[in-house]
């Protein structure tokens, strides 16, 4: 359906959990964050159901985040259970590719279309410290095996935020030299833990990739569900991404809703407002009552977010700024 700016909304983020198997030290504090009750997380039916209606509404393309999803018992059956929805054309899965390995062959049986690998670095020792006791390794496991099925689209997210004269960002970036691997480069976002980093823009790793890599090719071509911007470098299989939401914002164009793993949704990243569907279903409304529901939230859908520029808020926007840490939110 369209909001009221005539954004066509076709994509949902589906939060299944705000647990997370690593502590990145951009998203959560050493001794992690206080978990939300398992009966206040929505359940799979529940989750399927706000899918369904997503989808009368015109929903086809869904994405499964968490926290950290591949904790969630059962996740490749949630996914199968999606991806049956009459309407729904896509389902993917972010993830940082821990347990991947363990759970690509069930993902792939019950349909997924396509994975998102969160790796900042290709260094063991920085890949440890910055995620507090991560496996590199185990991560690299998941993305072979991911790679290993030719029609499942693949790619690496990196937050970059290299101090070393790039030298994360050309090794990251040869992932998709040698393999089909798209690697895209993810601006930090000043949402929780995120407000204490610098992140590096578009231009910034640019400068350095070309110096490293040669001239690049703008690419034209949409690919997957959201915003990013896409060149080539030669020799490369794979493409080089950019999102950069907030020193390129793509807020006239943005397509997508949130929906957290404890029933809110968002209709915009950095407000906190949103409608509570875990409390519209376990108060037994019914399917047509939360349709128009999410029908007004996605409608009343902010025309921009102001991370880079809080001083033009209103003070209504102000009040609504999100406070939550980005696991509770949905990556």
């Amino acid at each position: 359906m369209q909001d009221r700016y005539g954004r066509i909304i076709e994509y949902m983020r589906v939060s299944v959990t705000d647990r997370c198997n690593l502590r990145c030290v951009y998203c959560m504090p050493p001794e992690g964050v206080e978990s939300i009750p398992h009966s206040e997380i929505l359940t799979f039916d529940e989750i399927e159901r706000v899918c369904r209606i997503g989808a009368r509404l015109g929903i086809t393309r869904i994405r499964l985040t968490g926290g950290e999803p591949l904790v969630r018992r059962n996740l490749p059956e949630l996914l199968g259970r999606i991806k049956r929805i009459e309407g729904i054309e896509q389902v993917c899965l972010t993830t940082n590719g821990i347990l991947l390995s363990d759970y690509i062959d069930e993902l792939v049986s019950n349909g997924m279309d396509g994975v998102n690998i969160s790796i900042d670095t290709l260094d063991e020792e920085k890949y440890r410290h910055l995620t507090r006791g991560g496996d590199l390794r185990k991560a690299l496991r998941g993305l072979e095996d991911a790679l290993s099925y030719p029609q499942l689209h693949v790619k690496v997210n990196c937050v970059p935020l290299d101090n070393s004269g790039g030298k994360d960002w050309i090794s990251l970036a040869g992932l998709a030299r040698d393999s089909r691997t798209d690697v895209r480069f993810i601006e930090m976002m000043p949402v929780g833990l995120g407000k204490n980093f610098r992140g590096k823009n578009r231009e910034e790793i640019l400068a350095v990739l070309s110096r490293e890599f040669g001239r690049f090719e703008e690419y034209s071509g949409r690919l997957g569900s959201g915003p990013a911007v896409y060149v080539r470098f030669p020799g490369f299989q794979g493409r080089i991404g950019f999102i950069s939401a907030v020193s390129h914002r793509f807020c006239d164009s943005c397509n997508r809703i949130r929906l957290t793993s404890a029933g809110m949704l968002k209709p915009c990243l950095q407000y906190g407002a949103g409608a509570d569907l875990r409390k519209l279903m376990r108060g037994g409304e019914a399917d047509e009552q939360i349709e128009a529901v999410m029908r007004e939230t996605i409608f009343y859908k902010p025309a921009c977010h102001h991370f880079a520029d809080r001083e033009n808020m209103t003070e209504e926007e102000r009040r609504l700024i999100e406070e939550k840490e980005m696991s509770k939110i949905g990556g």
